[in-house]
């Protein structure tokens, strides 16, 4: 599993690719820091909560992390390099979870790039270090559970742009799956509601952003990655199956 794992950071970070994309989402994330500090004119310290603007970064996630995903499975497919993983006496579980360590290696990669952003803070005003630390805990299982669906996505395609848009698609699906549930439609039917209201993820993650980290929204998280990933695996051994 490991030599796999090595392949693919190397794609990743011995080609512009991963420092591109992480100074995407760093210019993103200090569009968010500007704006979060200019609405503090006025005062004479750099107190405020980084809520709003880890809730900014997840709609940002809607339109990266597919981006990471895409070329997991689908670029190797229309490139003509999925054959040799189809070949190798690699099992697919290790195949997929090499892939899935790789991809949130770089998520990890983005993440810590923003630590510079608390740390100015802290040095300006004041941080809520235990309700910043549980926001990144949030937002690391959101991305996590992002980056699991889009593997299962590119898993089903050799078309990396619909891959993409299909990926696009669920990402906002569990996003506002909890507006969704609260439509007046929906709200008539009660069962209804709290069926679909428990496959919300946003208002799990607001939790986490207000500073509280519970076992079932950890649960949640870990089992809809799981979940994901047991689909991506069954996807690439069909396939392999039917390479023979």
């Amino acid at each position: 599993m490991f030599p796999i794992y090595k392949k693919e950071l190397q794609s990743f970070f011995y080609t512009p690719f991963a420092y591109a994309f992480a100074a995407l989402f760093m210019l993103l994330f200090s569009l968010s820091f500007s704006i979060g500090i200019s609405n503090l004119e006025g005062t004479n310290t750099w107190a405020f909560s980084f809520t709003e603007m880890f809730y900014s970064v997840i709609i940002y996630f809607i339109f990266l992390i597919p981006i990471l995903t895409i070329r997991t499975f689908a670029e190797e497919r229309k490139n003509g390099t999925e054959v040799l993983l189809m070949t190798s006496p690699v099992s697919v579980f290790k195949i997929v979870m090499a892939k899935f360590f790789a991809n949130v290696t770089v998520y990890i990669f983005m993440l810590l790039g923003t630590a510079f952003f608390p740390i100015l803070t802290a040095m300006k005003g004041e941080v809520i270090v235990s309700q910043l630390i549980c926001a990144y805990i949030g937002i690391f299982f959101w991305g996590t559970m992002y980056i699991a669906v889009g593997m299962f996505i590119s898993s089903l395609t050799e078309s990396l742009l619909l891959a993409f848009i299909i990926d696009e698609i669920i990402m906002f699906v569990l996003l506002f799956v909890d507006d969704f549930s609260n439509t007046p439609f929906i709200a008539q039917y009660p069962k209804i509601q709290s069926v679909i209201y428990a496959f919300a993820a946003q208002p799990r993650f607001a939790y986490f952003s207000e500073g509280f980290i519970r076992l079932s929204d950890m649960v949640f998280f870990g089992s809809v990655i799981i979940v994901f990933l047991a689909w991506t695996y069954i996807s690439i051994e069909k396939r392999r199956w039917n390479r023979g």
